[in-house]
């Protein structure tokens, strides 16, 4: 199969886009995701899982503390989308000048404006090669007060034409840096 055309397939498979925070002592985050899951249908153990790939900053921060928020964006907030999915936060503070609280729980920051947050302490990790799946054991949740999460598509159509293209070429950069991480991850099964 045409790699362009399975990645367009998988791209039916993408969550909204979501925002995750985490704080390390006095450093915060928070970055942008298409790869959050639902890891429960039992509604008194809520779970969920994040994919996020080992060259974000975040990923340092979620790993060595073990402790997360995902927030559901909603329609209104490209700004912030753009915001926290365009820069490093090696560079700077993405959250300097956005409403946020530290949760009650673990004491990450929680956007006071989205669709909805759950705040979470990690449960179990899996090394997927290029990224880490972080499941995550939801201690508290909340809606916030956006009418409709935001869908990827979206967002994309969103974005000017010079955003369009940074949006290219930082994607071409992490294809580039996955292709590279994929092949360190090694299967369970033996392969003939």
């Amino acid at each position: 199969m045409d790699p362009n055309e399975s990645y367009e397939l998988l791209r039916t498979l993408t969550s909204p886009v979501v925002a995750v925070t985490s704080r390390r002592g006095d450093k915060r985050n928070g970055m942008i995701s298409d790869g959050a899951i639902r890891a429960s249908i039992v509604p008194d153990i809520p779970r969920l899982g994040i994919f996020i790939h080992k060259c974000n900053f975040s990923h340092d921060l979620i790993h060595e503390t073990g402790r997360f928020a995902l927030h559901v964006l909603h329609t209104g907030q490209v700004d912030v989308a753009l915001r926290l999915g365009f820069h490093s936060g090696r560079d700077a503070d993405k959250l300097d000048g956005i409403p946020h609280t530290l949760g009650a729980k673990t004491g990450v920051p929680i956007l006071a404006d989205c669709f909805c947050w759950f705040e979470c302490e990690v449960g179990n990790v899996m090394d997927t090669g290029s990224s880490t799946f972080f499941m995550g054991e939801v201690v508290d949740a909340g809606r916030g007060p956006g009418a409709e999460a935001m869908e990827p598509q979206l967002l994309r159509a969103m974005l000017g034409t010079d955003l369009k293209e940074e949006y290219v070429r930082k994607l071409a950069d992490a294809q580039d840096f996955a292709r590279r991480m994929s092949g360190t991850m090694r299967s369970i099964y033996s392969r003939k």
